[in-house]
């Protein structure tokens, strides 16, 4: 839900606000985008440790092309029956 809420907002302030007023919006958007960078990782770090994945596994979106896939099917994974690595399981 998070990244859901988070791509709403950031859709209405790139296009919303920016038909407003282009320096604007786009400013809004950068200060939106950074204040939500760090929030945004930990959410992708928890979602990996779900399906029993190192956080570090977030790196592999560098690689071109093939990183950004790969990172995506681990993300649509569904997580971990029972409890793994990083602890219990949340919907449990």
């Amino acid at each position: 839900m998070f990244t859901l809420f988070n791509i709403i907002i950031l859709m209405i302030l790139l296009f919303g606000i920016s038909i407003v007023s282009p320096e604007i919006g786009g400013l809004a958007y950068m200060i939106y985008a950074l204040g939500t960078l760090i929030p945004s990782l930990a959410v992708l770090i928890r979602r990996l440790h779900d399906t029993n994945k190192s956080g570090w596994m977030c790196l592999i979106s560098l690689i071109p092309v093939i990183g950004g896939i790969w990172l995506l099917i681990l993300l649509v994974q569904d997580g971990t029956q029972g409890p793994n690595d990083y602890g219990e399981d949340p919907k449990a």
